[in-house]
């Protein structure tokens, strides 16, 4: 299952890409690149896809993700449209390539920490804590720098994340993608139909017409390019969901539950308990902790 590939625009006079943006549906499908990627979110939210890691993301988030790692960031639809409900998207976005400072900077041996965290990136990695908050500060002066002082800054960034601990694999260790493929846009569209309809009983027949594979084949065509069956990944999404319906805490766990997509509070729990490793209330209390 091939991702889009796209190409990353930079202007003549920089180096690497740093943008600004406040729309949703920037690249807002299953994309890679050759540029390594890190990305904040200071306002919006909804699902984020890397590589078979499945999972919800809200302001606050940070991520690095490696090159040709295929992503894709689908957002809430209340930050789209303009009505009273709508809620802005705020984030900043790096693209760079590995090499951009030249074949034998990373061999530098000061520079032996960032040189294994772009390594570890291929797995992509979350970013969290102090370092998160460092991190963030540095990209919002980086827009408004430029020279030798935006390099500075990237590698300030660079070398605050590469000297913390821990670091959080997004994707498995076996998650591996085949660039030769020329379907671009079929799991960008499974992506898309099943968030947009979790909530409801997705059929196999359903899916596999937006595959445009039959019915026969789909579980296995599926299972092939993800690693994983396909109710088992509409299952991650639903308890996604619940994870940020938990941390908003505007609804007791019996009606989170059924609004997740959930028939029955047990199956919730089971289900819950297996992706996240913690029962739904120990979830809410840790993250009240935290907070």
């Amino acid at each position: 299952m091939k991702p889009l590939l796209l190409k990353v625009s930079a202007d003549p006079a920089h180096s690497f890409s740093v943008r600004h943006d406040v729309s949703p549906d920037i690249n807002n499908r299953w994309h890679c690149h050759p540029e390594l990627e890190l990305i904040y979110f200071a306002s919006g939210g909804g699902t984020q896809f890397i590589g078979d890691s499945i999972k919800q993301f809200e302001a606050g988030d940070m991520v690095l993700v490696g090159s040709n790692l295929p992503h894709y960031w689908r957002f809430d639809d209340v930050h789209f449209g303009s009505g009273a409900e709508h809620i802005p998207v705020d984030t900043v976005v790096v693209h760079f390539c590995e090499n951009f400072w030249g074949d034998q900077f990373l061999q530098l041996p000061e520079n032996k920490l960032i040189k294994v965290l772009l390594e570890r990136s291929k797995r992509g990695l979350q970013i969290t804590g102090e370092t998160k908050k460092q991190v963030a500060n540095t990209l919002a002066t980086m827009l408004n720098t430029d020279g030798a002082e935006r390099i500075i800054m990237l590698l300030k960034a660079l070398n605050t994340i590469a000297g913390s601990s821990p670091l959080n694999y997004l994707t498995s260790i076996g998650f591996k993608y085949d660039h030769n493929e020329s379907e671009s846009d079929r799991l960008n569209n499974i992506y898309e139909y099943s968030v947009r309809n979790f909530r409801k009983k997705i059929y196999l027949e359903e899916i596999a017409d937006i595959a445009g594979v039959s019915a026969n084949s789909f579980c296995r065509y599926f299972k092939s390019k993800t690693r994983k069956t396909y109710s088992q990944f509409v299952i991650e999404i639903k308890v996604g969901y619940a994870c940020k319906l938990l941390i908003e805490n505007k609804l007791n766990i019996k009606q989170l539950c059924y609004d997740s997509g959930f028939n029955n509070f047990s199956t919730f729990h089971k289900h819950f308990k297996q992706v996240t490793g913690k029962s739904p209330l120990m979830y809410q209390k840790e993250f009240t902790k935290k907070t």
